[in-house]
């Protein structure tokens, strides 16, 4: 059970989670924080956080959890801001995308990494932004990741996965530079491989008619490209390492096939595109 819960950032990440637990009655006290008055005005209306406080030194005051939900760029300066006013007792943890760059600007902003400091991804979300796209069920069966650091203190990694496991997640573990390993291939290339279909489209002399007469798969497949361009900046930058790497081996995949087609190589076609076809089955599919 959270006694007060603070929320740094209540779009659609942080609501959906302060939603969750109202609704499961995990949580007696919400907190929301920011820097627009409306923004959290808009949530208090919507029953999303009881009240809110745009310093944030107020805001944390009395948490015992405080999640920073707010774009990869701005973490370092959120932790500044909070590191002297955070309760004995506080948990810290957050919803990035991109681990090891948030270890890396807890680092700097604490001068050492906490005790009770737990970075975790809640693996989902919608092209949706915002505390009004936000909803309770959006982390029910969803996967939600913790890389605890080597300071990460037993309790406060057991609080934050029990917070989770409030929404419906599934909570699992992983080093931070094994999670942006796995995530610069599984989220953060196809976000990246959408934005600069839909951008290379829109370049085309005739790209009225080329959207005109998108089939629902370039609808299917571009649908992330609807998403915060703030925040995929963010994780572009931060993660840029591990997806750099995916990039690479994508664009040979990707030149291999442009060659077999070329070629008139229909069987190296077919058994690539049934190797692929196999494997979402098998992982994806079911």
């Amino acid at each position: 059970m959270i006694r007060r819960l603070c929320v740094i950032g209540v779009g659609l990440i942080g609501g959906s989670l302060a939603r969750a637990l109202r609704q499961a009655g995990y949580c007696r006290d919400i907190v929301g924080a920011g820097r627009d008055p409306q923004h959290l005005q808009q949530a208090v209306t919507l029953g999303v956080i009881d009240r809110y406080e745009t310093d944030l030194a107020r805001a944390v005051q009395d948490a015992d959890m405080v999640v920073v939900s707010v774009p990869l760029g701005a973490m370092q300066a959120v932790f500044a801001a909070i590191r002297d006013h955070l309760a004995e007792d506080a948990v810290v943890t957050d919803a990035g995308s991109a681990k090891a760059s948030v270890v890396a600007d807890a680092r700097a902003a604490f001068g050492k990494l906490p005790a009770g400091f737990v970075p975790g991804h809640p693996i989902a979300g919608t092209e949706q932004s915002g505390v009004a796209a936000s909803f309770p069920d959006l982390y029910r069966d969803k996967r939600v990741i913790l890389t605890p650091t080597d300071a990460s203190a037993a309790e406060a990694v057991a609080r934050v996965r029990a917070m989770w496991e409030a929404t419906g997640a599934q909570v699992t573990e992983m080093s931070a530079e094994h999670h942006d390993e796995v995530l610069a291939a599984t989220s953060h290339l196809p976000h990246l491989l959408a934005f600069a279909l839909v951008e290379s489209l829109a370049r085309l002399q005739d790209q009225r008619e080329m959207f005109e007469y998108a089939a629902g798969g370039f609808r299917d497949f571009t649908r992330i490209a609807s998403s915060d361009p703030v925040m995929w900046r963010d994780i572009c930058l931060a993660n840029r390492t591990s997806l750099h790497v995916m990039i690479e081996r994508f664009s040979a995949d990707l030149q291999e096939l442009d060659r077999a087609m070329c070629a008139g190589d229909g069987e190296r076609l077919l058994q690539l595109f049934s190797d692929a076809r196999r494997a979402r089955d098998r992982y994806v599919g079911k």
